[in-house]
C-alpha cells in the first residue's frame, strides 16, 4: 500500500483560537486560525496526520467546572505537548496565499485537556506539525468504508470531507460507535430517508450508521458488527474498496479481522503516548510484522504512523 502523498514538511507555528464550543458534556470543538507559517505547512497536509500542542501555560477552569473524576489529577503540572488529530482543514483564499483554519475535536480526559476548556476566542497556542503519515488513497479507490470508535472519529471526519472535495467519485460510508449516545463526539439527527444519522457527515453527503454498546442510539452492539452486517449485505469489490479505521486498539484489531474476513485492505490509525511527536523519545512503539516469517520489528507511531496497514500490525491486547 503506497504511502500518503505530501508528508514531510513540518514546523513550529502559532494559532489563534476562533472558537471553543462544547458539543457534549466532555466533548469540545476547537477552531483555530493558523499563522502564515502554519498555513504554508498545511497546504499539503492529508487526513490522518496530527499536531502537537503546547498546553503548559493554560489555567485551570473554575473548580465547579472540573469533573469530579479529575479533581485529584487537575493540579498536575503539564510538561509535555499533547497530540491531536484534526477533523477538518479549511483553506481561506487571501492576497498573500491561503489562510488555513483547523478544526479539532477533543475530549476532557486529563489535566491537559481540562485546561483546554478555558480557551476562548483570541487566545493563542503554539503548535508543531503537521506530523506523521496519514491515510493513503490509491488511484483504484472507488469505495471508502470509515469505521470510527469514540474519539477515533476526528481523522475520519477529515478524511470524509477530503474525499468529497478531492475524490468525489469515491463512494464513502461511515460507521461510528461508542459506549452510549452521550459518548459520540457528533450531533445526532433524524435523516429524511435513512433514520438516525450523524449531522457532521450528513452535511458532507456521506451516509452514516451509528452503533452503541448499550443500544441508546442506532445499532445495539459493537460498531464493527454493524459494519460487518453492511459488508455482508453489500459485498463491495475488494479491488476497489478500502477500510479506514480509528479508535481504541481492541476495535482496530476487530476492524482488521473484519477486513480480512471480506478480503479488503484496511488502514488503521494507531494511538500511543507521544511525548515528542517527532521520533526522538522512542516512546510510541508499534510492533510490526517483517518479511521474515515469525519475525517482528518496532515502528514509531509518531513518525512511521500513526496510520499503518492493518495486515502488518501486531495487536498486543
Amino acid at each position: 500500500m503506497e504511502k500518503e502523498v505530501g508528508a514531510g514538511h513540518k514546523g513550529s507555528f502559532t494559532a489563534k483560537v476562533l472558537s471553543n464550543q462544547q458539543i457534549r458534556e466532555c466533548y469540545y470543538r476547537l477552531n483555530l486560525k493558523l499563522d502564515p507559517i502554519g498555513s504554508r505547512l498545511f497546504e499539503t497536509a492529508k487526513p490522518g496526520r496530527f499536531v502537537e500542542i503546547d498546553l503548559a501555560g493554560l489555567p485551570l477552569p473554575p473548580e465547579d467546572k472540573i469533573p469530579p473524576a479529575l479533581r485529584d489529577a487537575a493540579y498536575r503540572q503539564i510538561l509535555l505537548r499533547r497530540p491531536f488529530s484534526f477533523s477538518d482543514v479549511i483553506f481561506v483564499p487571501g492576497q498573500n496565499g491561503p489562510c488555513v483554519k483547523l478544526e479539532i475535536l477533543y475530549c476532557i480526559l486529563g489535566p491537559a485537556t481540562l485546561r483546554m476548556m478555558t480557551l476562548a476566542g483570541g487566545d493563542t497556542l503554539n503548535l508543531i506539525g503537521p506530523l506523521g503519515n496519514g491515510f493513503a488513497l490509491p488511484d483504484t479507490l472507488k469505495k471508502a468504508v470509515l469505521i470510527a470508535g469514540g474519539m477515533g472519529a476526528p481523522p475520519l471526519l477529515h478524511l470524509g470531507g477530503y474525499l468529497k472535495r478531492h475524490r468525489p467519485e469515491v463512494e464513502t460510508i461511515c460507521f461510528a460507535g461508542a459506549k452510549s449516545c452521550e459518548d459520540l463526539p457528533f450531533t445526532l439527527k433524524i435523516g429524511n430517508l435513512t433514520g438516525l444519522v450523524l449531522e457532521e457527515f450528513d452535511v458532507l453527503g456521506i451516509p452514516s450508521l451509528v452503533a452503541t454498546d448499550d443500544g441508546s442510539a442506532g445499532f445495539r452492539g459493537f460498531v464493527t458488527d454493524c459494519a460487518r452486517r453492511w459488508l455482508r449485505d453489500n459485498q463491495p469489490n475488494p479491488g476497489e474498496t478500502l477500510v479506514y479505521a480509528c479508535g481504541p486498539e481492541p476495535m482496530l484489531a476487530e476492524a482488521a479481522r473484519l477486513a480480512k474476513e471480506f478480503d479488503l485492505p484496511c488502514q488503521v490509525s494507531m494511538e500511543r503516548m507521544m511525548a515528542c511527536g517527532i521520533g526522538l523519545c522512542q516512546s510510541c512503539a508499534v510492533e510490526i510484522k517483517t518479511d521474515s516469517p515469525g519475525q517482528t520489528e518496532y515502528k514509531l507511531c509518531c513518525k512511521d504512523g500513526p496510520v499503518f496497514d492493518s495486515r502488518n500490525v501486531i495487536f498486543n491486547l
